[in-house]
């Protein structure tokens, strides 16, 4: 069984402050978070509905992430994922998904700086990168540019 949560928000609630200011809407992305650590889950869910994000699904490890998107791809336009998780890691399911030809921009959030990853998560077709801890203009940033270079907002 799949335990994959929604949050969203009602656009009365959606976050007007951006510190990237006069930019395109974000409000509209829907995004799949897979996060093992719930205090990380939270934080993350947390500076997306920040940012404006209010279309939040959430999944608890890979391969959980991986059964939500057999059954409901079409709902999600952006992944955010940890590297470090059990039962399948980040880059196993972004190989994982690759390797079926999903286009479905794929952002890996991790602590991993070291070259050799980097390089793993670019050669396995990463769409952003981003290092622990980061801040919410950082995060932001790098969705944006996601964003753009898939056409998604």
């Amino acid at each position: 069984m799949v335990m994959v949560q929604r949050t969203s928000i009602s656009s009365n609630n959606k976050a007007s402050w951006s510190p990237l200011g006069g930019m395109a809407d974000l409000s509209a992305i829907r995004v799949l978070v897979i996060e093992d650590q719930d205090e990380a889950k939270s934080m993350m869910k947390q500076m997306l509905i920040e940012i404006g994000i209010s279309q939040i699904y959430e999944a608890c490890n890979g391969r959980e992430g991986l059964s939500f998107l057999d059954i409901a791809d079409d709902m999600i336009d952006m992944i955010i994922s940890d590297w470090n998780m059990p039962s399948m890691s980040g880059l196993a399911l972004l190989r994982q998904l690759k390797s079926v030809g999903s286009d479905l921009p794929f952002m890996m959030v991790t602590g991993r700086g070291d070259k050799s990853s980097v390089i793993d998560a670019k050669v396995a077709g990463v769409a952003g990168y981003i290092l622990k801890p980061f801040s919410m203009t950082q995060l932001e940033a790098k969705l944006r540019i996601i964003c753009t270079r898939y056409d998604i907002i």
